[in-house]
């Protein structure tokens, strides 16, 4: 089986030579290739692809800007494996990954898998705060697919795999983002196709985002929601809902302690100690653990109140998801 590392970049160089080093240091034994795809950055990362085209079997593409999901079809289209795997440009692989992968797919093989993300000990707190939160079973990372346990896996394109016959029979990512990869998992299921959680086949993934960019994503999270649930109400669950409750929970405990009854507020702050104390205890520091309250606020509050908002004109208005969230959706390329 040949692989293709489908790698879609915009204004990132110095994430791609950490990306391509990682790769570097794979102790994969089989012949591989990178293929990278230049999404209209105005910061190209060429020069760092140039320093690597003598340790790797990489190819560069520099396109109109149209997204990531448009950007990852280039790539497979101009790919020469028979299975793909896209990583986000952010993200550190471990030396072992394609192993893993190999493994899993010659044990049981499924045509699109997903694998989980870790943080490095080089990460920042921050970082590491927000990979808690984005992978928890305490927050909506357990929704969001560290177990398969709620229900058919949905992979994170920063991390997922796609056969060659899966994609041209999908075509591949559609234009809305974030949301272009639960909307693929969907269509391949529709399709035949299979998904699976591949938990050995992490990669470090970096984040380099500051609290209010990941307000802003989280929301976007959030806003795509109900217009997945609108375009497949079979598949809509009632765990999507969650953020949502939990906001509008905390405000009646608010309005609740006007009428001094704190008891609704007591349970919210028992688990965000729990938050606290989980993280804490897992990265071995009280500060993440900190970071981390702080991290789940804003994920449940940017995803809840998206989600309201994106429900109350999709699925009460009836309004186009293009014309109410125009910010979700790019332009295909022809």
């Amino acid at each position: 089986m040949f692989f293709s590392l489908i790698i879609p970049v915009y204004n990132r160089p110095d994430e791609v030579a950490e990306l391509l080093e990682s790769l570097i240091l794979s102790n994969y034994k089989n012949k591989f290739e990178v293929v990278l795809v230049e999404d209209g950055s105005t910061i190209p990362c060429l020069e760092v692809v140039n320093k690597y085209e003598n340790k790797l079997l990489i190819s560069y593409y520099l396109k109109e800007n149209s997204g990531p999901g448009d950007s990852r079809n280039f790539g497979m289209k101009k790919a020469q494996g028979d299975y793909f795997i896209i990583f986000d440009s952010d993200c550190i692989i471990p030396i072992d990954y394609l192993n893993e992968v190999e493994k899993a797919l010659s044990t049981d093989y499924v045509d699109c898998f997903g694998g989980p993300d870790a943080a490095l000990k080089s990460f920042s707190d921050i970082q590491k705060a927000i990979n808690f939160t984005m992978t928890s079973f305490l927050t909506t990372g357990g929704i969001r697919g560290g177990s398969e346990k709620i229900g058919k896996f949905q992979p994170r394109s920063f991390n997922m795999g796609l056969s060659r016959k899966a994609f041209e029979i999908s075509k591949g990512f559609s234009n809305i983002h974030p949301g272009e990869d639960p909307d693929l998992s969907i269509r391949l299921w529709e399709l035949g196709f299979e998904t699976r959680l591949f938990g050995a086949a992490f990669v470090y993934h970096k984040r380099r985002i500051d609290w209010d960019k990941f307000t802003v994503q989280v929301s976007k999270f959030g806003k795509a929601r109900p217009i997945l649930n609108s375009w497949y109400p079979k598949y809509s669950k009632l765990t999507f809902f969650f953020p949502s409750v939990f906001v509008l929970g905390l405000i009646t405990a608010f309005i609740l302690l006007i009428f001094n009854n704190d008891y609704l507020l007591r349970l919210y702050f028992v688990y965000f100690f729990l938050i606290f104390l989980v993280s804490s205890i897992k990265n071995k520091n009280i500060k993440i653990g900190y970071l981390s309250v702080i991290a789940a606020w804003k994920q449940f509050f940017g995803y809840g109140l998206g989600f309201l908002k994106s429900y109350f004109k999709v699925i009460i208005l009836k309004q186009k998801p293009e014309v109410a969230f125009p910010e979700l959706f790019f332009k295909k390329q022809l």
